[in-house]
C-alpha cells in the first residue's frame, strides 16, 4: 500500500481523491494510479450507512467535500444513501458483472471504469483533480494552403497578441521542417525544452511542469524545435503534449505543417479551430484544395484565412467558397513586416499593423464564446 496515502476517518485534505472500498487489491491499484496522477489521495475502508450502528454518516469521510470520489465496486451498495454529486466514479475489474451498471445509476455515478482497460483514462481524471483543471484551452491551428503563404508569421502574431490581452498563451511549433518559432520571437537562445526533448515522452505529460519548462518570450510560453538533427516525435507524445498544454487554460496556438501524417492528425483532433492561410491567387487556391481535404478529414472545424488582395474578379469570400470553407478574414499585406522580423521585432508587435488588427478582431470574437469560435 502506498505510503503517503491518509486512512481512516479523518476529513480529507482540501484537493485529494477519496477512495471508497474495502478491496485489498483493488485499493493497491488505485493507489498506483493516484502516484502515477501525482495525488496522494484519502483511503476510507468502509462508509457507514445513514443511521448505521456505527453512527458516522457518510458526510463523516469527505464524501461532498472531495474533487473526486473513486467508490470501489464492493462499496457500492454502502454508498447508495450518499447525496448525489458530480465527480464519482464507480471501479470496478469484471466488465460481464450485470449488477455493476445498476450498482452505478443507485450511487449516481458519472461513469464506470473497468481496470485495467480504464488505467490510462481515470490517471487522467485523477491528475485534473491535482492540477486543477478547468475549461480548456482555445486551441486554434494554423496552417499555409500553400508555400510561402504566411502561416508561421500568423501563428505567431495570434500568439503574442493573446498573451498581450493577457491570455495565458503556450505557441506550439508543429512543423520540424519550418524555421522555428522561437526565432520568429527572437528567442532561439533563450533556455527551456524543445520538441527533441518530449521525444520519449510516453502516457500523461503535467500541464504546470510542461508550461514552466518551456522558454518564456514575450509573455507566452513556446515550444518549438531544436537546431539539431531532426528527431521525429511519435504521435502518442504529439498528443500527450497537446493535451498537457490544453489543460491549463487560456490559448493554445499550433503552427502546422502542410503534410497531415499520423503525429499532425494527433494535434488536428484536439483543436477547435483550423485556419488555413491562403494567398490571393488562384494556383495557391488550387494547392490550397488539396491540404484542405486532407485537414478536413480529421478537423472539426476549418476556416479560410485570405492574405493579401486577390486579382481582378476573384474576393475573399469567392476564394473561402472554392475551398467550402467558412471565411475567417483577410489579412492585406503589412508593408516593411519582413524587414522588421529580421530585424527582431516579432509579427503583430505593432499594434496598429494589419495583422494585429486581424488578430486582435479574432480574439474578440472567439474569446467572447464560451465554447466555440462564432462564425
Amino acid at each position: 500500500m502506498a505510503g503517503g496515502a491518509a486512512v481512516g476517518g479523518a476529513a480529507p485534505v482540501a484537493g485529494r481523491p477519496l477512495i471508497i472500498t474495502e478491496d485489498p487489491l483493488l485499493l493497491d491499484d488505485l493507489l498506483r494510479l493516484c502516484a502515477a496522477a501525482g495525488a496522494e489521495p484519502h483511503v476510507h475502508h468502509a462508509v457507514p450507512e445513514r443511521g448505521g450502528a456505527s453512527g458516522g454518516g457518510v458526510g463523516s469521510v469527505g464524501w461532498e467535500s472531495a474533487p473526486l470520489v473513486l467508490v470501489g465496486h464492493d462499496a457500492a451498495r454502502r454508498v447508495r444513501g450518499a447525496p448525489r454529486r458530480d465527480g464519482v466514479f464507480l471501479v470496478g475489474r469484471d466488465p460481464d458483472d450485470p449488477l455493476v451498471w445498476q450498482r452505478a445509476v443507485e450511487i449516481g455515478a458519472e461513469e464506470v471504469l473497468m481496470l485495467p482497460d480504464a488505467e490510462s483514462r481515470l490517471v487522467d481524471r485523477i491528475a485534473d483533480v491535482v492540477e486543477g483543471a478547468g475549461r480548456p484551452a482555445l486551441t486554434v491551428g494554423v496552417i499555409g494552403g500553400s508555400g510561402g503563404a504566411g502561416a508561421s508569421t500568423l501563428a505567431c502574431a495570434l500568439a503574442l497578441r493573446a498573451a498581450r490581452a493577457g491570455e495565458r498563451t503556450i505557441l506550439i511549433d508543429g512543423d520540424p521542417l519550418g524555421g522555428g518559432m522561437d526565432v520568429l520571437l527572437g528567442g532561439e537562445a533563450a533556455e527551456g525544452l524543445r520538441w527533441p526533448d518530449f521525444a520519449a515522452s510516453r502516457g500523461r505529460v503535467g500541464a504546470g511542469a510542461l508550461e514552466e519548462s518551456l522558454p518564456e518570450l514575450h509573455a507566452l510560453r513556446v515550444l518549438s524545435w531544436d537546431r539539431g538533427d531532426r528527431v521525429v516525435v511519435p504521435p502518442d507524445a504529439m498528443r500527450s503534449v497537446l493535451a498537457a498544454a490544453r489543460r491549463r487554460g487560456g490559448v493554445v496556438v499550433v503552427d502546422l505543417p502542410r503534410r497531415v501524417d499520423e503525429a499532425v492528425a494527433e494535434v488536428l483532433a484536439q483543436l477547435d479551430l483550423v485556419l488555413m492561410v491562403v494567398p490571393g491567387e488562384l494556383r495557391a487556391v488550387a494547392a490550397a484544395g488539396r491540404v484542405a481535404a486532407g485537414v478536413r478529414m480529421v478537423a472539426r472545424d476549418v476556416r479560410v484565412v485570405v492574405r493579401g488582395r486577390c486579382p481582378g474578379g476573384l474576393d475573399a469570400e469567392a476564394v473561402a467558397g472554392l475551398l467550402g470553407a467558412p471565411l475567417a478574414g483577410e489579412v492585406p499585406v503589412e508593408v516593411g513586416l519582413p524587414g522588421r522580423v529580421a530585424e527582431g521585432e516579432p509579427p503583430g508587435a505593432q499594434a496598429r499593423g494589419a495583422l494585429a488588427r486581424f488578430c486582435d478582431g479574432f480574439w474578440q470574437r472567439a474569446l467572447g464564446s464560451a465554447q466555440r469560435v462564432p462564425a
